[in-house]
């Protein structure tokens, strides 16, 4: 295992980066902002936003990812914890996302600071136009000097189109806005390698996913309020360090002891390059609705030539799906191969597979002459050599 020890070197950039770090996100989860009679905390909430002020008046772009907007509707729903089902928990959001804004609104004003309020789902981040809508609307946001507060769109979002927990919304913030650096504060102060309270190490630093190997992993605490976890945190600081961004994983107490760069937590280094975000939430987010079964030529063309995939190289396919709609991409004997976005939807594939876009344009039309899933919107899962000049960004 290549566990990295308390006060080994950083490669590269580390976190002392923080204290002079033009643009971060920072997400603080439900657990962090909840009182103990189980609504927001004013102390808490007011603590952060004094950090993240000092922080912005100090020159830094600052983009806020926050939970609690459930949390903060159960009380005046009548709610002793947060609700199982779907309906319930947008009713909650719907409530509660005003009051969370008020409040995060009285705090920075005490500082002279603007705050705004962006809502989004998965949609927002992956579909293009409105990708570059989400873009540009928090660039203006950021040179008018407000701070953003981003939220997952509870209200409206289905199963479907939901992140599953603000910790990955994050990553992709973080990507979308180009940030330096993510920082992600929970009610924990750092990555251990087994439970702290029998006495496990703390991780100060993480390079790659083999210094995890080994490593037990907390999932969602007993507070009733959050839907992460320690789990989710590392999940969401391997995404940004995979598309070239670093991510420290902490406790809001640590908060400003993180922002200068102090040795708090667990920081996890750039590993990667950016990548088109769509890219990202394919490998590490997308509810996968079907299955594509590949033959042995079709597994080397996708998983090491990164080329499309044609209709000639399927040999079947399972689960029901439309066009557009995640799937993934497998060996004859079950190997994710990759993922992509298909472009036929389930009851048109079967006639078409094993044969050649030529003849299925020649029999059904133009419109058929294309691939099943196009390299743009393909994400490679097995290791292979990437062609140069490959995908532009997002």
């Amino acid at each position: 295992m290549s566990r990295v020890s308390e006060g080994s070197a950083e490669p590269g950039p580390g976190r002392a980066g923080l204290a002079t770090a033009r643009r971060i996100v920072v997400k603080v989860g439900s657990s962090s902002l909840t009182s103990v009679s189980g609504g927001i905390s004013d102390t808490a909430l007011v603590g952060l936003a004094d950090v993240l002020a000092e922080r912005r008046l100090a020159g830094t772009e600052v983009i806020l990812v926050s939970s609690g907007a459930i949390a903060a509707g159960l009380a005046p729903l009548g709610l002793a914890r947060r609700p199982a089902n779907l309906s319930t928990q947008q009713a909650a959001a719907s409530v509660g996302q005003g009051l969370l804004m008020a409040r995060y609104s009285r705090a920075f004003a005490v500082h002279g600071i603007t705050v705004s309020q962006i809502l989004l789902t998965a949609d927002d981040l992956v579909r293009r136009s409105h990708y570059a809508n989400a873009h540009r609307a928090m660039e203006r946001l950021l040179n008018f000097g407000v701070v953003p507060i981003v939220n997952e769109n509870d209200t409206v979002a289905s199963h479907e189109i939901r992140f599953g927990d603000n910790d990955r919304l994050a990553a992709l913030v973080a990507h979308l806005v180009k940030a330096e650096a993510l920082v992600l504060l929970s009610d924990v102060d750092s990555l251990y390698d087994g439970p702290p309270s029998a006495g496990a190490s703390r991780l100060p630093l993480i390079t790659s996913a083999a210094d995890l190997e080994g490593v037990t992993i907390g999932r969602a605490g007993a507070s009733g309020v959050g839907t992460g976890g320690m789990q989710t945190k590392v999940e969401a600081a391997m995404i940004a360090s995979s598309s070239g961004i670093p991510a420290l994983v902490t406790s809001t107490a640590n908060a400003s002891a993180a922002l200068r760069g102090d040795d708090v937590g667990t920081w996890f280094t750039a590993t990667g390059k950016r990548q088109p975000i769509r890219l990202l939430w394919l490998a590490h987010l997308a509810r996968v609705l079907g299955t594509l079964v590949l033959d042995d030529g079709a597994v080397q063309a996708v998983g090491e030539r990164r080329r499309s995939l044609l209709p000639a190289g399927v040999l079947g396919i399972s689960g029901a799906f439309e066009a557009g709609d995640p799937v993934q991409l497998v060996s004859r004997d079950g190997v994710v191969v990759a993922r992509g976005l298909v472009n036929y939807g389930s009851t048109e594939l079967p006639p078409m597979l094993g044969r050649s876009t030529h003849d299925l344009a020649a029999e059904l039309g133009a419109g058929y002459e294309r691939s099943v899933v196009h390299v743009n919107d393909l994400v490679v899962l097995r290791p292979g050599p990437a062609p140069e000049g490959h995908h532009g960004d997002r």
